[in-house]
């Protein structure tokens, strides 16, 4: 499927608490060549209320995909992974784990908690935004994703 036959752009939720990073990551995206809206959180518990549709978030709209660090205050990373993965409601909604460890025991929990993919977070911003864009490139005009 190429960039032009999504029908709607699509919804990515960004959950990351560092200012730099989230800016870094919406720069890359938006020279990506997917049409899409890009939704940030900045803890673990606006992520699952952003999700779950509650408090100032009751409108949310269901991402089409996750891109969650894994270092988060309130509700760490690894806690709202398992959450989504294991609501039948949010676990076919792909996680992309971008973080900075490279540590091979956090990228055997990602897996075991059923992250779709772990992506060690580039420190050079032209690597991290070729990243950044490779993620929506494979996830939206690559993959098919579930519509709901």
């Amino acid at each position: 499927m190429d960039a032009e036959a999504i029908p709607r752009p699509a919804k990515i939720l960004l959950v990351e608490d560092s200012p730099t990073d989230a800016l870094l990551a919406q720069e890359a995206l938006r020279g990506a060549t997917i049409s899409h809206n890009v939704h940030l959180v900045e803890d673990g518990e606006e992520a699952l209320a952003f999700l779950h549709g509650e408090g100032p978030y009751a409108d949310a709209p269901r991402p089409d995909l996750i891109l969650l660090d894994l270092n988060l205050p309130k509700k760490g990373g690894w806690e709202v992974l398992a959450e989504i993965k294991t609501d039948p409601d949010l676990r076919d909604i792909p996680v992309v784990v971008l973080t900075t460890s490279q540590d091979a025991g956090d990228v055997s929990k990602a897996y075991n908690l059923h992250a779709n993919c772990y992506i060690t977070k580039p420190v050079d911003f032209l690597q991290f935004t070729e990243v950044v864009q490779a993620i929506a490139h494979f996830w939206f005009a690559v993959v098919t994703l579930p519509r709901r």
